[in-house]
């Protein structure tokens, strides 16, 4: 008798936990059928930190879907959403124009930054992960790319090789985050934080390397143009958001003095979008501010984080 009570215990464990996952993948499928977000057609995609979900705002109007994510990001057509999957786990989900599911890629950590590239061809996602010895149990950090296109997936940048300043590098305490990607689809830059530095690098996806290109460069942002980066830089206990020119090396503190921890996304040429958390840290607002150091910071969005621009594509 208690063996068949145990059998039926686990039974019913097990119907419970598949039910419960069924439902949360129905839910995401419900979401997806019915989401009205469009990613082709101008705009600007968030994700609303009001109720968690993919959105985007148009013409003072914004049209919520009901897909749950931590992190958006989309250009050329494609989007990318880091959200949850199973209880307890994370997934990126690229989706297509009509922000419709087309693929999903495992995630071993929390969610933490997305990008696209400007043609939609390649995605990039960085968690954060617990349990590397050498962080003291700390957090680090992970960083995968996926070619949608030739479905060529980087899961681990840490497989790449460096060359910092020149020389074969290798080190226990390698970490990337903030991956941005260049007009040609191979070329990326992010950062590298190994041996007490941040180090923005230069990749090139076909070949698995990466260089060091300068110091100091947290969470890079290629502008349009693929002149300048726009960065978080560690100031104190905070961050300030600056831009680096890549001609010259040269650095802009910008005019928001509030610490940005964020990827800044580049609006257009000339404006640099963030999202910036309120007195509850649950809330946050998108904010802008000029990418030339002048001016001052404005509030863009209320409720929103993870800005990204969506021109119509053609």
């Amino acid at each position: 008798m208690r063996s068949r009570l145990v059998i039926a215990l686990a039974a019913t464990v097990l119907l419970l936990g598949a039910a419960a996952a069924y439902a949360l993948l129905q839910r995401h499928s419900d979401a997806n059928a019915t989401s009205g977000v469009r990613l082709d057609a101008g705009g600007l995609l968030v994700r609303s930190t009001a109720n968690g979900h993919l959105a985007k705002t148009s013409n003072n109007e914004v049209t919520t879907s009901g897909l749950e994510c931590a992190r958006v990001y989309a250009a050329g057509g494609t989007g990318v959403c880091l959200g949850p999957a199973l209880p307890g786990t994370y997934q990126a989900t690229v989706l297509d124009a009509a922000s419709q599911p087309t693929r999903t890629v495992p995630l071993d950590g929390v969610p933490s930054r997305a990008r696209v590239s400007a043609s939609g061809r390649m995605i990039s996602w960085t968690v954060f992960v617990a349990g590397d010895s050498y962080n003291r149990g700390a957090f680090s950090t992970r960083s995968g790319v996926l070619d949608t296109r030739t479905g060529d997936l980087a899961g681990n940048l840490e497989t790449f090789g460096i060359d910092r300043d020149g020389q074969r590098y290798t080190a226990d305490d390698v970490n990337f985050w903030g991956v941005t990607f260049a007009a040609d689809d191979n070329r990326f830059y992010a950062t590298l934080a190994t041996d007490g530095h941040h180090f923005l690098v230069e990749g090139d996806f076909a070949n698995r390397t990466v260089r060091t290109v300068h110091d100091g460069v947290e969470c890079p942002s290629l502008s349009p143009d693929g002149k300048r980066i726009a960065f978080k830089k560690r100031v104190g206990d905070g961050w300030r958001l600056s831009v680096l020119s890549l001609d010259g090396m040269t650095e802009t503190p910008l005019a928001e003095t509030r610490s940005v921890d964020d990827q800044p996304a580049w609006l257009d040429d000339h404006t640099i979008g963030y999202g910036l958390p309120r007195a509850d840290p649950r809330h946050s607002d998108v904010w802008t501010v000029p990418a030339d150091g002048s001016g001052a910071p404005e509030l863009l969005v209320e409720d929103a984080e993870s800005p990204a621009p969506l021109p119509a594509v053609s």
